[in-house]
């Protein structure tokens, strides 16, 4: 016995020193210092720091914990850095149909200015993607998952947009205040165990991923249970868009999702269709995942290496969860100059019997030209509050000549509808 506790403290203290010596792939503090901090920019509560990769011009990237690998959206880039390729990866896109080929550079350094990824690997893919911009309204050219988390305690502070990376062996102890649940690292994706009261039907227990990449609430996938019950008020819609392909399905609501305790009430809840990709999540035994719209509520703590996830309330904790109450889904168009569409207009919706219809081009809300908008602004408007007037001008293409238009002008008044 005594023999294999000095084994165990031997191996300790030699995967110590690789840490503090850095030769281990993955992200430390730079200077000796028990923890930094990194501002990140937030859009829906989604985390995009800059980062540098082997010593080129920052580029934005998103922190996603529901991917294994680091990615670059762009051979294009990747070629302009002069990345080193060893081989091609097939990758499934979130559609369940799409292939994704990907390029595998390895050994790259990472720069986030007071953070370094060292000998990190990133996939490239073949085929340009930038259309996570359109969703969120912010230039995005790639995603850090695992790695960033895997040796040190991460905390999110979304009231004042501030990570806070500990060193390795720092935050023994758990914080004042917050609340500790257990966190499984399963193929480099983090699961906790949570209870949801359903509007209808038995409470669900339910493996979750914690995914900081996913602009969501609550997600839970039916075909992996005939536990989950649909709301009886749901509607349909566009779910959102993510690496090849747009997910579509049911939004609705759940009365309480219970983490350790902390009770989120009325969460807006999405139910994705089951697609060709359905069958990995089965195979992954979780029931669905808690995006950044849930996890935005709270300020957090993810520790890989001692698999505990720490958490509290956030200043918005107590904001109600709120969906679009317009039926306009919109998204940036690809232009030099900033310019937005109507993507999907759900029918039946304030938006939609007011007139408004898929492809027109949104040229001024409430007055104000639309270039003077950010994205997530006029998500904010559109979900804000029963009853206030949003009126529109907009744009009618009648062919493919752009002088070829009519405009149009539409008021409505928004409306909750889940």
């Amino acid at each position: 016995m005594i023999l294999k506790s000095l084994y165990y403290g031997f191996l300790f203290n030699i995967i110590l020193l690789l840490s503090l010596s850095a030769q281990v792939p993955g992200f430390y503090v730079k200077e000796e210092a028990r923890k930094t901090e990194l501002p990140f920019l937030a859009s829906n509560n989604l985390i995009i720091v800059p980062v540098s990769i082997n010593d080129g011009p920052p580029i934005n990237f998103l922190i996603d914990t529901g991917v294994k690998t680091n990615i670059l959206f762009s051979k294009t880039l990747g070629d302009q850095l002069e990345l080193n390729y060893t081989r091609k990866l097939n990758l499934m896109g979130a559609d369940g149909k799409t292939v994704l080929t990907a390029n595998v550079s390895p050994t790259n350094h990472l720069d986030l200015g007071p953070i370094e990824g060292i000998s990190q690997t990133v996939l490239v893919l073949d085929s340009d993607f930038f259309e996570l911009e359109a969703v969120i309204g912010i230039p995005v050219f790639g995603v850090l998952g695992y790695e960033f988390f895997k040796y040190n305690p991460v905390k999110i502070d979304y009231d004042k947009n501030i990570i806070t990376f500990y060193e390795t062996n720092a935050m023994r102890w758990r914080p004042f205040g917050y609340r500790k649940i257990d966190l499984n690292i399963e193929n480099g994706k983090p699961y906790i165990n949570g209870k949801i009261k359903q509007i209808v039907g038995e409470e669900l227990k339910a493996k979750l991923l914690i995914d900081l990449g996913a602009n969501h609430g609550l997600l839970l996938n039916r075909e992996t249970t005939d536990a989950i019950t649909i709301p009886p008020k749901h509607i349909e819609s566009d779910l959102g868009r993510s690496l090849g392909g747009d997910l579509f399905g049911l939004i609705g609501r759940t009365k309480v999702t219970n983490l350790g305790g902390l009770r989120f009430k009325e969460v807006i809840t999405s139910y994705p269709e089951e697609t060709e990709f359905s069958y990995v999540i089965k195979e992954s035994g979780r029931q669905g995942s808690l995006g950044s719209e849930l996890l935005g509520k709270t300020k957090l703590i993810l520790d890989y290496r001692r698999e505990r996830m720490l958490f509290r309330k956030g200043n918005k904790f107590n904001d109600p969860f709120e969906y679009d109450m317009s039926g306009i889904m919109p998204r940036m168009m690809p232009t030099e100059d900033v310019r937005y569409i109507a993507n999907s207009v759900r029918e039946d919706s304030p938006a939609y019997n007011a007139g408004v219809r898929v492809g027109d081009e949104i040229t001024s809300i409430n007055g104000i030209p639309a270039d003077f908008w950010d994205l997530s602004d006029m998500v904010k408007l559109f979900r804000s509050e029963p009853g206030r007037e949003v009126r529109l001008s907009l744009k009618r293409y009648k062919s493919n000549d752009p002088n070829d238009f009519e405009a149009i002008n539409i008021s409505f008044q928004l409306e909750r509808q889940i």
